[in-house]
């Protein structure tokens, strides 16, 4: 057994650092052991029980029903407000789509022919449905757009604060429209969108609005209780029908821990699958898995009661600090620009005299991982960090190798030459074959499906290429990168 365990843990070597507060992205650390003691024995307690029949583990059920009651407080929900667990906020997302697709559908059912705002007559089984949303909404309305076969509209932000623009949206929509998209905040520049504007516009044009908070919806709370200047955007604010709250990020719990969240009940009915229609068992379906094992959500349940109010409002104060602290010194950089203005826990930061892509690489020498973001839809190519709790500690070691870097990258040109520039200028994905893109990767450093150690000459590809070349190159390349090995 032994052995086995360290086979595992020696597989880790080139992974991020977990602890320490110099992983920027994906890790969301306290720094403090007991709270990673008890999410772990709490995971491991209810790690063989099975979500998909809550007649067989009714302890699921009760624990659930507790923990999405908390969610509902915690987003100023009355007690008609429900909800569901889920693995992460992009299935919370997929029900909020699906729960919004399938209501469009019945209600159009029962009004056939209805016309739209051109005046062209659609049948009932013909009208595909459409969601408005800004273009700063997270990739999962993307994902729940393609796997729901919906149409995803999207509307240009505002270009110096990158919030969603209620006009430009009011403008989108057509009688095919399901649902209205605002983020609480956004992931790629931390900003909350005008929640109450649109809610007006939703109620005023009878349709659903969904607030992604899966970053900020834990947060802003406790930070508005802690002084801070926040945008209402929970089910206080009238026209706002679903949200989506992850708890894996500052709730502190195991991947995967996240909630959607319905106004009422009947909007919830819609997001189930049931199926009574083959020889096995009946299949009822909540969400978008069915057998889960129940470990994240007992987590969950055990953090939100060993924590407590009191608690992760402390844990709050201190990635506010953190984040002020950031903000603050970012802004003593010359050479930097934040952009927008962070209302929670994301900031994320350009340059207009420096490639933001070797700056990636050299933090990365220095031992700290921010992530790359690129240019697209009015967004500048940019860096972007998550503040989290471990941050506190680090923010001032993080600002001095960032000035450390900056005086390396000074000077720094195009991370690919000039003849690279243009093959990738030139590179069409209707003609290329096989081999034409193994060149590009030959071009860029990626060998025998391997990346390189410094990202810059792939980060500056991927973003010179349109978004739709970049896609499908990446498809090839992870279809690659996942092949059998043997051990």
């Amino acid at each position: 057994m032994e052995g086995v365990l360290a086979s595992l843990q020696a597989f880790r070597v080139d992974d991020l650092a977990t602890h320490g507060g110099r992983t920027w992205a994906y890790v969301y650390e306290t720094g403090r052991p007991d709270i990673e003691e008890i999410a772990e024995k709490a995971y491991t307690a209810f790690l063989g029980l099975n979500g998909l029949d809550f007649t067989v583990f009714p302890s699921l059920l009760r624990v659930e029903t507790e923990v999405v009651a908390m969610a509902a407080a915690h987003l100023g929900g009355d007690e008609s407000v429900v909800g569901s667990f889920t693995s992460g906020g992009t299935e919370s997302i997929i029900l909020a789509v699906k729960a919004a697709r399938d209501r469009f559908r019945r209600l159009r059912s029962a009004a056939p022919d209805a016309a739209n705002a051109s005046g062209v007559h659609h049948t009932s089984g013909s009208r595909r449905p459409n969601i408005v949303a800004p273009v700063t909404a997270h990739a999962a309305f993307h994902k729940a757009a393609h796997y729901l076969d919906v149409e995803l509209v999207l509307v240009p932000v505002d270009p110096i604060t990158y919030k969603a623009d209620p006009t430009a949206m009011a403008a989108a929509i057509t009688a095919d429209t399901m649902m209205l998209v605002g983020s609480a905040v956004s992931y790629a520049h931390g900003v909350a969108d005008p929640i109450r504007e649109l809610g007006r516009l939703a109620l005023d044009r009878d349709l659903l609005l969904h607030v992604d908070g899966c970053i900020g919806g834990f947060l802003l709370p406790y930070f508005r209780r802690l002084g801070a200047e926040t945008t209402d955007f929970d089910f206080t604010v009238p026209g706002v029908t679903s949200i989506s709250m992850d708890f894996h990020k500052y709730g502190y719990a195991p991947k995967g821990a996240s909630v959607v969240l319905y106004r009422e009940a009947a909007l919830r009915r819609e997001q189930f699958f049931v199926c009574a229609d083959w020889p096995g068992y009946t299949v009822v379906n909540s969400t978008v898995q069915s057998s889960k094992s129940g470990g994240a959500l007992a987590a969950t349940w055990a953090l939100l009661h060993y924590l407590g109010d009191e608690g992760y409002l402390q844990l709050a104060g201190e990635v506010l600090d953190a984040t002020r602290r950031l903000v603050s010194g970012l802004r003593d950089i010359p050479e930097i620009q934040v952009m927008g203005k962070p209302e929670c826990s994301l900031v994320a930061f350009t340059s207009e005299s420096l490639n933001v892509f070797h700056l990636i690489d050299e933090m990365r020498e220095l031992g700290w991982y921010v992530q790359p973001q690129l240019g697209n839809r009015g967004s500048k190519e940019n860096v972007h960090l998550s503040v989290d709790p471990a941050s506190r500690g680090a923010v001032d070691g993080l600002l001095e190798a960032l000035r450390e870097c900056v005086e390396r990258v000074r000077g720094m040109g195009p991370a690919l030459p000039v003849e690279v520039h243009r093959v990738i200028a030139s590179f069409d994905p209707t003609t290329a074959g096989p081999e034409s893109v193994g060149a590009l990767f030959e071009a860029i450093g990626v060998r025998d499906g391997r990346l390189p150690a410094r990202m810059a000459p792939v980060n500056e590809a991927m973003n010179m290429l349109p978004p739709a070349v970049t896609e499908e190159i990446l498809k090839d390349f992870v279809n690659d990168l996942f092949v059998h090995r043997s051990a």
